[in-house]
């Protein structure tokens, strides 16, 4: 009886830690949800003021473009950055056709994390040539995914007008919209970021407050999840996941949805192919699949926000299922980002100092460069 006691007392503490750990994931949801309300309250707050300055710089989509890639090279999360954009969107800050392309930017913006990954192998030229290649195919994915689509929004606007249509036929609202009358009961305003809104009183407090809780519960729930999901089956990932393409993409989108980041998951890709477990060829379909399942934070934002809000969390997702549509399918396409790729991490064996040159160019310098050309003249 004793040893059974013995045995019994550590799974009931493991039990509790689990659930107890369980609790705190909804609870810092339920942070991110608040964040995302406090954030619309802001922004609606600071309207006069923000959106002169805001519409000023975003009307020009190229500019757009170049802002969000810096935002979220800095942020080093699309999450946070495509959060903070139906935010501003659900506000009515900036319009639809004004965030598209700064939704194309977090894009290329997110990849910098799995490039500075890569920089960690710089002490072995072989090893960092084949990091820097896993490294950088993500952002060529994304930049060649921006020249074939941004055309087609600016100057038809397909982007937006496909989530239009696909939020208006689908009938799709918004949780806020539509609250309980339970909710409305508890909370006159309707929302718990009326209540808290209210209690603060000062917009550009409120925005710093939720810009703190934005980022702080998408972390939580990064690292907890990543812990719980990824730490313990790295020798399964190697094993399973990359057994052919179509199920390296549905794993990346899965693992990327649960974590929230797909600059965790892609950056795991990194040691992997560094060393010589997982081909470039057999870990891209992955990075595509991650590119999928960093959609769903926006959307999750998006659905207590407004219906055009939620039109742009729809633009980030149909901007990557139309690059899983041209890439996925052809094993010839597929090909071009990862021969681009293999050759940048083949210049790094005469140089390693490209690599950082790369990121200091690609992610900084280049973005300030055009935004500043492209800046209509006052």
């Amino acid at each position: 009886m004793s040893k059974v006691n013995v045995l019994e007392k550590p799974q009931a503490a493991e039990r509790l830690h689990s659930v107890s750990k369980y609790f705190l994931v909804l609870g810092a949801i339920a942070v991110f949800v608040l964040s995302i309300d406090l954030l619309s309250y802001s922004f609606q707050g600071l309207r006069e003021d923000l959106t002169a300055s805001v519409l000023s710089v975003t009307l020009n989509p190229f500019i757009g473009l170049f802002i969000g890639l810096l935002l979220t090279a800095v942020i080093q999360s699309s999450s946070i950055s495509t959060s903070i954009i139906v935010a501003l969107v659900g506000s009515g800050t900036i319009s639809l056709s004004a965030a598209v392309p700064i939704v194309m930017g977090a894009n290329v913006g997110t990849t910098l994390t799995s490039t500075v990954v890569s920089l960690s192998f710089i002490t072995s030229k072989r090893a960092f040539r084949k990091a820097i290649s896993a490294g950088v195919v993500h952002d060529i994915y994304n930049i060649m995914l921006v020249m074939l689509l941004f055309p087609l929004e600016y100057h038809y606007q397909l982007l937006s007008r496909a989530s239009l249509w696909l939020v208006g036929s689908l009938g799709v609202l918004s949780i806020k919209t539509a609250p309980s009358t339970a909710y409305q009961a508890i909370f006159p305003e309707g929302t718990l970021g009326g209540v808290v809104s209210e209690t603060i009183g000062n917009s550009w407090m409120m925005l710093l407050v939720a810009f703190a809780m934005l980022f702080l519960s998408i972390k939580y729930i990064s690292a907890i999840i990543s812990k719980t999901l990824i730490g313990e089956s790295k020798d399964r990932m190697k094993q399973y996941i990359f057994r052919s393409p179509y199920k390296s993409f549905a794993w990346g989108g899965t693992v990327t949805a649960a974590v929230q980041s797909s600059s965790i998951t892609t950056s795991l890709i990194i040691p992997l192919v560094a060393t010589n477990k997982v081909s470039l060829e057999k870990s891209f379909p992955f990075i595509i699949g991650a590119n999928i399942g960093t959609t769903i934070t926006a959307l999750v934002a998006s659905f207590f926000a407004t219906e055009v809000a939620i039109s742009i969390a729809i633009v980030h997702l149909l901007f990557n299922l139309l690059g899983v549509l041209i890439f996925l399918p052809f094993s010839k396409v597929r090909q071009v980002p990862i021969t681009i790729a293999a050759y940048f991490g083949r210049l790094t064996l005469r140089n390693r100092f490209y690599g950082f040159l790369y990121i200091v160019f690609m992610f900084f310098i280049i973005p300030f460069l055009l935004i500043y050309f492209n800046q209509q003249p006052s």
